[in-house]
């Protein structure tokens, strides 16, 4: 079964520090591989710190065609002309985000394991849901857990994309891609590799050649 649908979706460590390092960094890691989105996740940075990020990411990640998310913040996402945000269920309601961002604003939206709250974001105009977590994951205590009948209900039923988080590496990943997921978010799995990201991203796509 060919799987090349299926697509490496990431997001930044919890903290980068030394953001021209995290640079030349994601430069290997992009060239390494089909990389669809980055999602800049920084829960505790300040304005100043995730707008030099993001000038610093933007140009490396339109180089290599790579859409860019805003986790949480619409406010900055309209302002630094991002692709698009990311949304949990506490953050802004979806129809205010579309409102504030456009139609043509990319919009995530956090399902958890919920069929019920997956729908209502596909009935509000969401351009993906994502399920999870479906491992145990060192970047981020989940609140809940998925399993792949999630994927495969959504992928039989839906043509919204569905996103796979949590805990995924390219050692595991296999079932949530021959399930359905349409794209896999990752984080620890890439940035912690033991490897080294290059090689983490390079192994996705081996990965998701052979499902």
């Amino acid at each position: 079964m060919n799987n090349q649908h299926c697509r490496l979706y990431l997001l930044t460590p919890p903290r980068i520090d030394d953001v021209p390092g995290f640079a030349r960094t994601l430069e290997e890691v992009l060239s390494a591989g089909n990389v669809a989105a980055l999602q800049i996740r920084l829960k505790d940075a300040s304005d100043a710190h995730l707008r030099d990020c993001y000038n610093a990411i933007a140009p490396i990640a339109d180089a290599h065609n790579v859409a860019i998310l805003l986790n949480d913040r619409v406010d900055l996402a309209k302002a630094l002309g991002a692709d698009g945000v990311h949304l949990g269920q506490e953050d802004m309601p979806l129809r205010d985000a579309r409102a504030a961002l456009g139609k043509d604003a990319m919009i995530g939206i956090t399902a958890h394991d919920s069929r019920h709250l997956a729908m209502l974001a596909g009935e509000g105009g969401a351009d993906y849901v994502a399920f999870g977590a479906f491992f145990e994951s060192a970047t981020k205590m989940p609140k809940t857990t998925a399993t792949t009948e999630l994927l495969n209900w959504w992928s039989e039923l839906f043509e919204i994309p569905c996103v796979a988080i949590g805990g995924i590496s390219a050692e595991n990943c296999t079932p949530l891609i021959q399930a359905g997921a349409d794209f896999l978010a990752v984080s620890g799995g890439v940035w912690n590799a033991p490897g080294g990201p290059a090689k983490a991203v390079q192994d996705f796509i081996a990965a998701i050649s052979k499902a």
